[in-house]
């Protein structure tokens, strides 16, 4: 789909149809009069996501009105902007509307709302069903523009940038939406070195025989079980200048790539959704995607760690001990455990490659889902300062996000009579207990942990989003380094 800014008078604007955002209580006074029964009978109400369609409006070259459901508008803020134009988007697709606008008055005509608008439509646009050989009554839109007549042609930057982190989180989605027979850790490697390749990043796999030279035996032994061969892809971002001794920013992403659980196999309901498991590191990936072509000023490297846990003869066994990269003993209790093993070594890593901060983000608990359901992303931080800068990033690109504890009380949970710590805490406090044991890898090193086990997948479509993988964190990744304070 084509994107463009468009600066044309309002009544010049020759689409198939032009959609404007409408406040709940207020009247457009453009419209007040040719839509006053509309108005006056209730039918335009303003609120969040209804969709009034109009046909041919006096004073208009488009051929079709869509006055999207705005809400309140003192609640207004770019995040339900980019809700609105992708839930019309999707509805007008539905009604094969091919060119599309959406209008951006003052105090609307300003670049966060218009990379909004942007990221909203692509991320509309969507769909996850390539996989199809048949397609009844396919629809597209070939054309979205944002309008701000009279705007200034500097917003065309802001429409850039909201393209290029629309393009990456879709580019995100399509990684997770592969199912696990097309998407082994072998092939996810591929992808992310053709894409290191197309954007000129640099990119390493470390194969299992580097990996066992380096003792990685933590990631290895979630591997073992699988006929797939396990690799850690790392991709590395530098900026044109960097001073010595400046940050370093480090990602890692879980990519398990299909999890089964292991010989503590999951129950067969839903199992087919755990392709789903590598989203962490799809959102990494998907993130580099658009830093290498934003540039911020900090260097970063990402590290995803990608396995595939099977049961079998040679799977890893509750009960096994293993040796992380650290040098530390872990007691693998349940197999099922496995990502916070992977992601052990793989921060390990990062701090030997020289990241001086650290985020990881993985499908880690369902624990998680349990105390914030399918609506926030669960945030851990060891060091106020990047917690809080993480934090903010979300909260700027709409990506709910609560922080939750992390006190040292938790360790009580993680003994283990027979290595340095076991690999769960019990039945209590599941997702923090798993955060303490990656605080205990990424020790005094700054780090953050987003568990988006509730967030990464959607099982029914939303009115803005299809059903299917979300994407989720990679907005707040890319704002994260485009707003890097040392």
């Amino acid at each position: 789909m084509e994107t463009r800014l468009d600066l044309r008078p309002t009544e010049e604007l020759d689409y198939d149809a032009l959609i404007v955002p409408a406040f709940e209580g207020q009247k457009d006074a453009r419209f007040a009069e040719s839509l006053a029964d509309l108005y006056d009978s209730g039918e335009i109400s303003g609120k969040a996501l209804e969709m009034t369609l109009v046909h041919r409006v006096a004073g208009l070259r488009a051929k079709r009105l869509l006055l999207v459901g705005a809400g309140k508008s003192d609640r207004f803020n770019p995040a339900e902007l980019r809700k609105c134009a992708g839930a019309a988007l999707r509805f007008l697709k539905g009604k094969s509307v091919r060119s599309i606008a959406m209008l951006l008055d003052a105090p609307l005509a300003a670049a966060d709302y218009v990379a909004a608008a942007v990221e909203g439509a692509l991320l509309g646009d969507f769909e996850p069903d390539r996989l199809k050989t048949e397609k009844k009554d396919e629809k597209r839109v070939d054309a979205f523009a944002v309008a701000v007549p009279g705007g200034d042609s500097t917003l065309d930057a802001a429409l850039q940038r909201g393209r290029i982190i629309a393009e990456a989180q879709n580019y995100t989605r399509e990684l997770a939406n592969e199912p696990g027979n097309r998407m082994t850790p072998t092939v996810l490697a591929e992808h992310a070195r053709q894409m290191a390749a197309e954007q000129h990043l640099e990119c390493e796999v470390l194969d299992r025989d580097r990996m066992q030279q380096l003792g990685m035996g933590a990631l290895l032994g979630v591997a073992q079980g699988s006929v797939e061969p396990p690799c850690l892809i790392v991709l590395r971002y530098r900026p044109e200048s960097q001073p010595s001794g400046a940050a370093h920013l480090g990602l890692v992403g879980k990519g398990v790539t299909f999890d089964t659980g292991g010989i503590s196999i999951k129950p067969a309901d839903n199992m087919e959704k755990m392709r789903y498991d590598m989203s962490g590191g799809a959102a990494v990936i998907g993130a580099m995607r658009a830093l290498a072509q934003l540039r911020p000023n900090v260097p970063v490297t990402a590290l995803i760690p990608a396995v595939e846990n099977m049961p079998g003869g040679r799977a890893q066994r509750p009960g096994d001990i293993v040796t992380t990269l650290s040098g530390k003993t872990v007691e693998v209790l349940n197999t099922d455990a496995e990502g916070r093993l992977i992601l052990a070594d793989a921060i390990t890593y990062a701090k030997r490659l020289g990241c001086t901060h650290l985020v990881d983000v993985a499908t880690l608990t369902g624990a998680v889902v349990v105390a914030l359901a399918h609506i926030y992303v669960g945030a851990f931080g060891s060091d106020e300062t990047l917690t809080r800068q993480v934090l903010d990033a979300a909260a700027a690109e709409g990506e709910k996000t609560w922080r939750m504890p992390l006190d040292d009380d938790y360790k009580e949970y993680l003994k283990s009579a027979f290595a340095d710590l076991p690999n769960i805490g019990g039945r209590h406090g599941g997702a923090v207990t798993a955060a303490m044991f990656l605080k205990e890898f990424a020790d005094s090193t700054p780090w953050v942990h987003l568990d988006i086990a509730g967030t990464a997948w959607l099982d029914d479509p939303k009115p803005y989003l299809a059903k299917g993988p979300s994407g989720v964190t990679v907005r707040t990744l890319v704002r994260l380094a485009l707003d890097w304070m040392p």
